[in-house]
């Protein structure tokens, strides 16, 4: 600090004192923003409460309660708790991912009243003098008082070059320290930072960004939002017009054609199945930053990870450092140990590497006067190496490959046999040139060797094998050695392991998508190529995560379908993420596929009970427009059938582990099963309803005999999903049809069901037995269809 003034020394010695601070918070000055990405206490009552469904649900209600249908009334309960539950499984989802979100908060290191103190970085106030180093995020606009740093704002301008920032530069908030250490003081804050806007980028997916599950209810429900509304008016008109029925009539019969339109349950279903997803999650020490990542990551073909931090453990050892036997210039150096030692010593970067190399040297014991450095240049992962300078020289520690260029073929017979074994190697060496700081051109000689080990992690094998029996790729992407990275990877179980490359050979973006197909590893990938080569595999089709720990890993899990980080890594990564692994334990992958993959398939497989419905009461309604019948049932039936055949039956199969694989597109899945029970169900009831006519049957007895019919071909359709069975898939069924004969037989009068005429059980049972083979006929009519459309498209391309 000898070219600071003695009041910026005094500054940065001393911080804000506690009055001053007292003095911010009371003007507002605090870092706090009040842009939030989740949903507030407020946000969830309202966004459960006032949806356009509901509005639709109190209207038909007013005009029930008018014509005092009060019995038709019984889809008020469904709807109201329908409302509660989701307002209650949310509450509970945030209340939890809250308490993680504190525990993992962003911290940061301030100086108050002389003294050092680690604090939320929300807690910062204007003015603060705070202490950045290597990982660290800047969490609000700075401008540096002392010290060098070198600055990734990748996610200000796109770029990721390191930006070196000295006494007087500013410091954006949203930017990453990558090197170095320096004091900063706090300039904007808040709402007037550009953290505000980053953070919210980095934490939650835009809302072109929902996953396909997502996306596809949603166009779902605007569809058939956009037609309920004329289909009513117009059976409406219909049923007191035409048909001249009355007015109660005509209203209860165009209520229960809406009510089995809307799918009232399958946003409540999806809710409910994503907020218990989330907190089982949690109880493992997984956050999710959003709910949807656990459906990206459950349907991920192609798996990025890195070598440290993901495959091996965050930590690491020095095995050895040995004396470079190429050496030519011992004779006017000390012995390179002494030169470890005192490099060591001065260098300030604060990572795995350097920890592990002060660990080593506190032991060698070497006790003489060390150097002096003259100038440090951080280590950058651009650059791939550090650099000090003492009285005696200009030293050079990193990567071989980058520190020797084109000699380093001169030293790869002395550490090729560690490198082979999956160690990591730096060099030593003295840089014969003056200036290292805009790169090395000149000479450099080898000193010495530093042997670096990363552990595996424990449960590294079974995890890598999981996800070969599941079919997902995996690329391991490194900033290190390829030949080392490809022995570790080796060494964990990852297939075709011995496929590697440089990147620094993959310079055009065809020689980058050729090696995604025939490489396996990819060593000395700088930051920027991480991101090129998840952009490339998602060009090509997949679905790709990517894992990481670092800055370095920030761009390319921005980009990706699914980002992964651990907590033990950097800030930064943390918070860019979209699923932190809290424990920092890559074996949780497995939990989180799990997961997306139970989510998913049953929230599919319930999809299908509720889309029967909605397929049904649509065309039903559409026929008795079309021939001028009134709709044949009451809304208190159809309450029933959704009860036990699609609400209950569907939210207890949603429970249910499932660990089959997610193939093909959510809506078609949906539309595949759906379509032929629909069809079904229409064709079955619209028989009926003609069969009445022609006996002149009563039409309580058709609306009796059409609500059996439906229940049928409801359990027909929750028989077919279920498969394959369990005892627990026999007890939601058994449980199901005893509810829906319960009610039958004792609440009869509130669901509209009476006794029925010899000829109408005659009719229901013929038609029941017709409608099973109907419907397995019409499925395997729909399936061949689809195989032939599958094959036509095939040929096309």
């Amino acid at each position: 600090m000898n070219n600071l003034s003695d009041e910026v020394k005094n500054n940065i010695i001393n911080g804000l004192s506690e009055a001053e601070v007292q003095d911010r918070v009371e003007e507002g000055l605090v870092n706090r923003s009040t842009i939030t990405t989740g949903k507030s206490v407020k946000e969830i009552i309202l966004s459960n409460t006032l949806t356009y469904f509901n509005l639709i649900f109190l209207i038909i209600s007013i005009l029930l309660i008018y014509v005092g249908s009060f019995r038709n009334l019984t889809f008020l309960p469904i709807i109201i708790g329908n409302t509660i539950i989701g307002i209650v499984q949310e509450l509970r989802a945030k209340q939890i991912l809250d308490k993680m979100n504190i525990i993992n908060a962003p911290h940061s290191i301030v100086i108050r009243n002389g003294a050092q103190e680690q604090i939320l970085s929300e807690n910062l106030v204007r003015d603060d003098i705070i202490l950045l180093t290597a990982g660290n995020q800047i969490c609000a606009d700075a401008v540096v008082m002392e010290g060098t740093v070198q600055v990734n704002e990748a996610l200000l301008t796109g770029e990721a070059d390191e930006i070196e920032k000295t006494t007087g530069s500013k410091l954006l908030s949203g930017s990453y320290v990558v090197a170095g250490q320096c004091y900063a003081k706090l300039e904007h804050v808040g709402n007037d930072s550009y953290i505000t806007k980053l953070t919210a980028e980095a934490k939650a997916m835009g809302n072109d960004e929902q996953s396909e599950m997502i996306r596809s209810i949603n166009q779902l429900v605007k569809w058939i939002g956009i037609g309920i509304i004329p289909i009513g008016a117009l059976l409406f008109y219909q049923g007191y017009v035409v048909n001249q029925e009355t007015m109660q009539k005509s209203i209860v019969s165009m209520v229960a054609a809406l009510i089995g339109m809307i799918p009232e349950g399958l946003y409540l279903l999806t809710t409910i199945a994503l907020a218990l997803s989330t907190m089982r999650l949690a109880k493992r020490h997984i956050l999710l930053h959003d709910m949807k990542s656990i459906e990206a990551l459950a349907r991920v073909d192609v798996l990025c990870v890195d070598k440290t931090g993901t495959i091996t453990e965050t930590r690491m050892e020095v095995d050895e450092f040995i004396k470079s036997m190429t050496n030519q210039e011992l004779s006017i150096t000390e012995d390179p140990g002494q030169l470890l030692v005192d490099y060591a010593f001065s260098m300030a970067d604060d990572n795995a590497t350097i920890h592990a190399i002060k660990e080593y040297t506190e032991k060698l014991n070497i006790n003489v006067e060390r150097r002096k450095p003259i100038n440090i240049i951080p280590f950058s992962s651009t650059t791939k190496y550090s650099a000090i300078s003492f009285e005696d020289g200009n030293f050079v520690l990193g990567a071989p490959e980058f520190v020797m260029r084109e000699d380093y073929n001169t030293i790869a017979p002395e550490i090729s046999s560690y490198v082979k074994n999956g160690h990591r190697v730096l060099v030593l060496g003295k840089y014969r040139g003056s200036n290292m700081k805009d790169g090395l051109t000149d000479k450099v000689v080898p000193l010495g060797y530093i042997v670096l080990t990363n552990p595996i992690r424990e449960n590294a094998k079974t995890t890598f094998s999981y996800f070969k029996e599941q079919g997902v790729t995996v690329k391991v992407i490194s900033g290190d050695n390829p030949e080392t990275v490809s022995e570790v990877a080796k060494r964990a179980g990852i297939e075709n392991a011995g496929r590697f490359i440089d990147a620094g050979t993959l310079n055009t973006d065809r020689k980058l998508a050729d090696a995604l197909e025939q490489y396996t590893v990819f060593g000395r990938v700088t930051p920027k190529q991480k991101q090129l080569l998840v952009q490339a595999l998602k060009n090509a089709g997949h679905t790709v995560a990517m894992t990481g720990d670092g800055v370095n890993d920030i761009l390319a899990m921005k980009d990706a379908d699914c980002s992964v980080a651990m907590a033990s890594g950097s800030e930064a990564a943390a918070q860019a993420a979209q699923v932190v692994l809290l424990d920092s334990d890559f074996a949780h992958m497995p939990d989180v596929v799990l997961e997306g993959r139970q989510v998913v398939n049953n929230v599919q497989r319930s999809s299908v009970l509720f889309l029967v419905k909605n397929i049904f009461s649509l065309l039903l309604a559409l026929l008795s427009l079309w021939f001028s019948f009134t709709y044949p049932l009451e809304p208190s039936q159809i309450s029933l059938i959704s009860m036990f055949t699609i609400g209950i039956p569907g939210f207890l199969l949603a429970l249910e582990p499932n660990k089959k694989r997610i193939e093909g597109h959510f809506l078609k899945n949906v539309m595949l099963k759906a379509l032929p029970a629909g069809l079904t169900d229409v064709l079955a009831v619209a028989s009926l309803v003609i069969c009445g006519q022609v006996f002149s049957l009563p039409k309580n007895d058709i609306a009796t005999a059409s609500t059996m019919l439906l229940a049928v071909v409801g359990f027909i359709i929750l028989f077919k999903i279920s498969e394959p069975f369990n005892r627990i898939k026999y007890g939601i069924l058994i449980f199901n049809i005893f509810g829906l004969v319960f009610c039958g037989i004792f609440l009869n009068q509130l669901f509209a069901i009476s006794e029925m005429s010899k000829i109408c059980v005659l009719l229901l049972i013929v038609f029941s037995f017709a409608a099973e083979s109907l419907f397995r006929y019409l499925t395997i009519l729909i399936e061949k269809l689809d195989e032939l459309y599958s094959r036509i498209k095939h040929r096309k391309k």
